[in-house]
């Protein structure tokens, strides 16, 4: 499904190096160390060192990620359909992959989730993040290790609800087999990353969805917006968690 683009084939040497990882700044990739912190709600997230980039809000991973995808993208579609099919553009440290599980088990949904990203994380930060005793569902740490330990390209049932299946490489080059009904889209920023947030891509993104399908993501500024129009959605801002004016959740009509 992927042919790797540059930083997939040079995040092949991410091994050779601990706790580093590629990232693209100012148009170079650098190999930058990652330190775990503790977030403002309690739960964890990931830091790039020498730089102000983080996975998760430093105002609460858990807080924000459950404002944006689910209650403000999951839950507008629940029991809409038998299965609901969520593509999410950067794995990360797996969070919104597992707060969608627990909510497929509330809310008896079945769900298939597919995601992408360019560098997984190495054990010894997935292993320590500390989601399911925060959101107290120690029941789970089992399953959340799976998500993170599976076999890339292959399909996984987590259990009755929950599908998965991840693929590490670049989404330029990225190949979708399937429609979906919800994205999220969890890239960092378009400072970090700008070719991530182009009119392409948003085309690209909008051919994958259903119609009636949303993405959702904490990137509102005003050059996404017009990058999103212009593929063909229609564009929502949408109040944002804390100390985060507005988010964005874009509908394919």
């Amino acid at each position: 499904m992927i042919q790797p683009g540059p930083a997939a084939i040079l995040s092949g040497t991410v091994g050779q190096y601990r706790h580093a990882m590629v990232v693209k700044i100012d148009f170079k990739f650098v190999m930058m160390k990652r330190e775990l912190i503790i977030t403002q709600d309690g739960s964890h997230s990931i830091a790039i060192d020498q730089t102000n980039i983080t996975y998760h809000s430093r105002y609460g991973a858990i807080r924000e990620s459950t404002h944006i995808y689910i209650e403000s993208g999951l839950k507008k579609l629940l029991h809409q359909k038998p299965c609901i099919n969520i593509f999410e553009m950067g794995f990360g440290s797996g969070l919104n992959a597992l707060l969608t599980l627990i909510s497929t088990v509330e809310h008896n949904q079945e769900v298939y989730y597919e995601t992408i990203d360019e560098s997984y994380l190495e054990n010894q930060f997935f292993e320590k993040l500390n989601y399911c005793r925060e959101l107290k569902k120690p029941g789970l740490q089992s399953a959340f290790i799976q998500l993170h330990l599976c076999e890339s390209e292959k399909e996984v049932a987590v259990n009755s609800f929950f599908r998965f299946k991840k693929s590490q490489g670049s989404f330029q080059h990225y190949i979708f087999n399937k429609s979906f009904d919800i994205i999220f889209y969890d890239a960092f920023a378009p400072a970090a990353q700008p070719e991530l947030w182009t009119g392409y891509i948003f085309m690209k993104l909008f051919e994958a969805l259903n119609a009636g399908g949303v993405l959702v993501t904490y990137c509102s500024k005003g050059c996404v917006q017009r990058a999103m129009k212009v593929a063909g959605f229609v564009v929502e801002k949408l109040p944002g968690p804390p100390h985060k004016r507005e988010i964005l959740r874009a509908i394919k009509v």
